[in-house]
């Protein structure tokens, strides 16, 4: 018989009481922010003991929060299909903390984790192939984080001369222009077809 997620937040708690730091039910999801070295020692427990059994990892996914000294969050969820229940899990790091991998529990964190390197720079300890999934092998930063600009750094075009393709700085063809939307006078002219403009009478 599967517990509620109250009761199952405080059986796990109970018997990591050295890894659990906080545990919060809302909106009925249950999240756990645990000790980032404990990790591991967590997963395990979730995954092996009889009355959670969260032997399915289905995302691991990273916020940042640039003013904060621990700037990013590091946030994992999974699914227990035998009780039909599911768990967050939540730790806090900076850029140069690692994070242990899971790949050795859970091989599908492979590819989460290298996501997570290659958008916010999350570096995780003792991962078998810890390299950019997403962009390219000489791409500078990363795009997921906060303070790195909408343009990105550099733009690839190919070139007819060196008949390659080449990165060069981004040159834009006019000022960037940041819409906030705060007035109704200032936003998008033409509605959806068959809709009258903005700003239009729509009574008739």
């Amino acid at each position: 018989m599967s517990l509620d997620l109250t009761a199952l937040g405080d059986h796990i708690a109970r018997d990591l009481s050295d890894a659990v730091l906080e545990q919060r039910l809302d909106r009925g999801e249950l999240t756990l922010t645990v000790a980032g070295k404990t990790l591991p020692q967590v997963v395990k427990f979730l995954r092996d003991d009889p009355q959670c059994e969260f032997r399915l990892l289905l995302d691991i996914c990273g916020v940042d929060w640039p003013k904060r000294e621990k700037r990013f969050d590091v946030v994992y969820h999974f699914l227990s299909l035998s009780r039909n229940q599911r768990i967050r899990l939540k730790l806090s790091t900076d850029a140069q903390t690692p994070v242990p991998s899971l790949a050795h529990l859970h091989p599908g964190a492979n590819w989460f984790e290298r996501e997570a390197f290659d958008m916010y720079g999350i570096v995780f300890s003792e991962h078998p192939d810890l390299r950019r999934i997403l962009t390219d092998y000489g791409f500078e930063g990363y795009p997921l984080r906060k303070d790195f600009p909408l343009t990105g750094f550099v733009e690839l075009r190919y070139d007819d001369e060196l008949k390659r393709v080449v990165y060069q700085p981004v040159q834009l063809v006019q000022e960037f222009r940041d819409f906030e939307f705060s007035s109704p006078w200032e936003g998008v002219r033409h509605g959806a077809p068959g809709e009258p403009p903005a700003g239009t009478d729509r009574r008739g």
